[in-house]
């Protein structure tokens, strides 16, 4: 079990529940960092006292250190400069990234260099820059342990398999909100119903992306790159009890599955512990109540899961204007300037529009991430 965190993202829904562990475990916090909720920032500084914390917005670090202790012993830091000094604090064994979006992805390539295991909740790290990502860990000799249920669920599976002997990976999806929805009907959905998933408690942007099943093309593409391999090997089946967080087919016809009730406690408690697994307060899913049922997505209603399928089967920095369009689009939606409906057109259109090109470094990503923003900003106020 590690001794010492650095948490990206602590003031999110993963960012809290891995605090929760780190308190049951008794788990040293080494560094925080949050976008701008100053406020649950400075109640988790004085609860852990970590050696460093950041704000990233800077507009909001008089507020949060006006709201410390005047002998409070921890620094404070501000941007992506000090978001990756807290992912590469030297205290810590392992940095687990919280944050949403591509901002997560430089400060988890900085901890990779500096030597830390990885606590993956960060999609776009993966599905912007996942080639390059991998290739730098295994470079460092850097564990990545993914904290996504899906993701953990197969890393649980492979546990002392060949990976030579895998079939197919099966990640599952709840179907969200909208399971069973027509293109019509698609079209006339509100923010509020998109808000409600029946199963999971996150955040505003990822609850969207589980209702668009954009989400799980994430996971797709994280999938590939985490265990390497194609996207033909990869398969998505709706599950709607959430109770069956993934599967593993092996070539010998034989399919293990993790199972397990939807709180994020378990997957965040195992990268914390392993290769231990300790007690937890999570209680066992219940397999008398009824039925676990699978059925295929809908890839001609659910639009974002195949373009996510095609970009990845593509390559190159695809993934990083799928991704980046997205968040322009769901950050529309958020805001009522686009309809849900428009959410995969404002990517299609971002996608036909900027080509991909080879994916060399992180400054690839980078221009190919702010060109398709652009682009998609433009698109939105034009066409909605």
């Amino acid at each position: 079990m590690v001794k010492s965190i650095s948490l990206l993202g602590s003031t999110g829904s993963i960012g809290t529940q891995t605090l929760d562990c780190a308190r049951q475990y008794n788990i040293d916090v080494a560094s925080l960092s949050a976008n701008r909720d100053y406020k649950k920032l400075a109640e988790q500084i004085i609860e852990f006292e970590p050696e460093l914390a950041c704000i990233c917005q800077s507009e909001y670090l008089e507020p949060l250190k006006a709201l410390l202790p005047a002998n409070c012993p921890t620094e404070i830091v501000t941007g992506q400069e000090g978001m990756i000094k807290c992912a590469t604090v030297s205290k810590a064994d392992i940095c687990v990234t919280a944050v949403v979006g591509a901002s997560g992805i430089r400060p988890t390539y900085a901890a990779i260099l500096a030597g830390k295991r990885i606590g993956l909740a960060n999609k776009e790290t993966l599905v912007a820059a996942g080639s390059f990502i991998m290739e730098a860990a295994r470079l460092h000799n850097t564990e990545i342990i993914p904290v996504d249920s899906e993701h953990s669920a197969i890393f649980q599976c492979l546990m002392g398999e060949n990976t030579k002997d895998i079939s197919k990976l099966v990640l599952t999806a709840s179907g969200g909100p909208f399971r069973g929805f027509t293109k019509e009907q698609l079209n006339n959905v509100t923010l509020e119903q998109a808000l409600k998933h029946p199963n999971w408690s996150m955040g505003s942007k990822i609850t969207i992306d589980s209702a668009s099943m954009m989400n799980k093309g994430f996971e797709v593409i994280e999938a590939g790159h985490l265990f390497g391999v194609s996207v033909d090997d990869i398969e998505v089946l709706v599950h709607p009890q959430s109770i069956v967080h993934s599967m593993v087919k092996f070539t010998d016809g034989s399919i293990k599955a993790q199972l397990g009730v939807p709180d994020m406690h378990i997957p965040i408690q195992l990268a914390l512990t392993y290769p231990d697994r300790m007690p937890t307060v999570s209680d066992y899913p219940d397999l008398t109540k009824g039925p676990l049922t699978f059925e295929h997505p809908d890839l001609d209603t659910f639009r974002c899961l195949d373009l996510a399928f095609k970009c990845y089967r593509e390559g190159g920095t695809s993934c990083a204007i799928l991704n980046a369009a997205n968040e322009i689009a769901v950050s529309a939606f958020l805001h009522k300037e686009i309809t849900f409906v428009g959410i995969p057109q404002v990517i299609e259109a971002a996608l036909e529009h900027i080509p991909s090109v080879e994916l060399t470094n992180l400054d690839t990503v980078e221009t190919a991430d702010r060109q398709a923003r652009e682009y998609s900003a433009r698109y939105i106020k034009e066409h909605f």
